[in-house]
């Protein structure tokens, strides 16, 4: 569920499943779970405290809640780790879950333990995996929102009444984990670009912002910490906004009301040199921006071609020589470019002198519902036997261009980049070199992350939270191993069977398969409702 839209919400309907009975909330003061629902990429069981940015759609869904005639509880799977505690399941007179497009099948688990254990909790479902495949997320859930916030405050109403609906909707950082000095909050809202990956472009959303006085309170609420901002894109298309919000950037940095910021941006944002001097003025730390690739041929491919407007070396170079970090992530698709090719990609990056190393590598996820998703479906892309759980950007989906033996082995390398590691450390020490007066302390240190990242497979973003009976992935969609989270950890009734088998996307034939035919064989209810 998306936040803060300023026309009227769509009116939520409950799943024509859902007994009535659950319709009746309890009387006194209401309880609510808020889910972030989550699989590691890695399988990883103990959560990733260190991962930024950091999921924060519980903080911003728990401001719809009333605080007085409400009692609420956060809880993060991506932050803590699996949410197992049958107490706390158990609890909530409503369940209110949301996640990544994966997650999906991780709330459909959830739903079943709470039923199981609290017969009458109410539960309600959003976030990208409930726009992307509505009709199948109405066989399982209570109330499916496919909107904005304010649609789960009509839920909130009708279920529990009015009274219970915040007054004025302010995020609950209060509720979230303090840990670090990080602080996360958000300006605007979706895209102004198209790219064709993107869940946002298969959704179909237009670009909003909130205003000034809301983004303030926001900030002051995390204390004097370094800022992120979780927009999409923070500089967007609205001149005006993103020029007033630097303005007020530059007055709490300041008066010292925080220690700095960071943001992503498109890569017009670099276009004009005073953007960068205005955001280091205003106290920004860093930038990500999404370079996805140095192949033209690929950016035009996904319909990036606002990145092939400024040489992106020069780009980046230019980032850090105004004492910005600039951070990006890089896509390496098989199924487009040789191996040899994708290798030459990764040698290209880790000896060019000068710049950042990636934050991640990842394979090209075909979203459900986006134009990549559909390329990939039209052109008999994808691998038999795939799973929505497999589309987490390190399991091999689509049919590479080489042998499939060449491609695993390549993809198998790619989360810790074996073969390159070395080559990466003596661009990390060139990095330090020559950005050691350019840049702060802080800054270098967060620089040097990314190479971590990459050269340690999961290790940086959980350091603390090895590991080691996590099951072995083979990294190759119709084989791979799924969670252990696909078992049941309590005995719970066959009816509930169905909540613990993963959806699948793809079938034996490489066609779409029965459990998502409804929601893509055309556009999903979500896309269709925008203009």
């Amino acid at each position: 569920m998306r936040q803060r839209r300023t026309d009227a919400p769509p009116t939520p309907t409950p799943s024509p499943s859902a007994p009535a009975l659950r319709n009746a909330a309890p009387r006194g003061r209401k309880r609510v779970l808020i889910v972030n629902a989550f699989f590691d990429e890695y399988r990883r069981t103990g959560g990733s405290p260190s991962r930024v940015p950091r999921a924060m759609g519980p903080v911003f869904l728990a401001s719809v809640f009333s605080s007085e005639l409400c009692e609420l509880r956060l809880y993060s799977e991506q932050y803590s780790g699996p949410l197992h505690d049958p107490q706390l399941l158990a609890w909530p007179d409503m369940l209110v879950l949301t996640g990544v497009t994966t997650s999906f099948d991780r709330m459909l688990h959830l739903t079943a333990y709470a039923r199981s254990l609290n017969p009458k909790v109410v539960v309600v479902a959003g976030g990208s995996p409930v726009r992307a495949l509505p009709h199948r997320a109405r066989r399982f859930f209570d109330y499916v929102c496919i909107g904005d916030i304010e649609e789960l405050a009509t839920v909130v109403a009708t279920v529990f009444g009015p009274d219970h609906v915040a007054a004025e909707m302010t995020p609950r950082f209060d509720l979230f984990p303090a840990r670090g000095f990080i602080g996360f909050v958000e300006s605007s809202r979706n895209c102004n670009f198209r790219c064709s990956f993107c869940s946002l472009t298969g959704e179909r959303v237009r670009y909003q912002s909130y205003d000034l006085d809301y983004i303030r309170r926001q900030i002051l609420a995390c204390g004097k910490k370094q800022i992120v901002f979780i927009d999409n894109n923070f500089y967007g298309n609205d001149r005006r906004f993103f020029l007033a919000r630097i303005e007020l950037l530059k007055e709490l940095h300041r008066e010292r009301r925080i220690a700095g910021w960071s943001a992503l941006v498109t890569a017009d944002f670099f276009r004009d040199p005073e953007n960068l001097a205005r955001a280091r003025e205003a106290g920004c730390q860093s930038l990500f921006s999404g370079i996805e690739s140095f192949d033209e041929a690929t950016l035009k491919a996904h319909n990036k071609r606002h990145n092939t407007l400024t040489p992106q070396i020069e780009l980046i170079r230019g980032c850090l020589e105004a004492g910005i970090v600039f951070s990006y992530g890089i896509m390496l698709d098989p199924s487009r470019r040789t191996v040899a090719d994708l290798r030459r990609e990764i040698g290209f990056i880790v000896d060019t002198p000068g710049i950042t190393l990636p934050a991640f590598f990842t394979l090209p996820i075909p979203l459900l519902g986006t134009p990549y998703f559909r390329e990939c479906l039209e052109q008999r892309l994808f691998l038999p036997n795939i799973r929505l759980r497999d589309m987490d950007g390190v399991t091999l989906v689509t049919r590479p261009r080489d042998s499939l033996e060449d491609a695993l082995s390549f993809v198998r390398d790619l989360p810790n980049l074996r073969g390159y590691r070395l080559r990466a450390l003596r661009q990390m020490a060139r990095f330090l070199r020559r950005y050691r007066r350019t840049l702060t302390p802080l800054q270098l240190t967060a620089a040097m992350v990314s190479g971590a990242l990459i050269c340690t497979q999961s290790a940086a973003s959980s350091p603390l939270r090895p590991n080691w009976r996590k099951p072995r992935q083979t990294f190759y969609g119709p084989t791979e191993t799924l969670d252990p989270l696909y078992r049941p950890r309590l005995h719970l009734e066959s009816r509930y069977e169905s909540h613990f088998r993963p959806t699948q996307v793809i079938d034996a034939d490489g066609r779409l398969a029965a459990d998502v035919a409804e929601d893509l064989a055309q556009p999903s209810a979500a896309a269709a409702r925008q203009p």
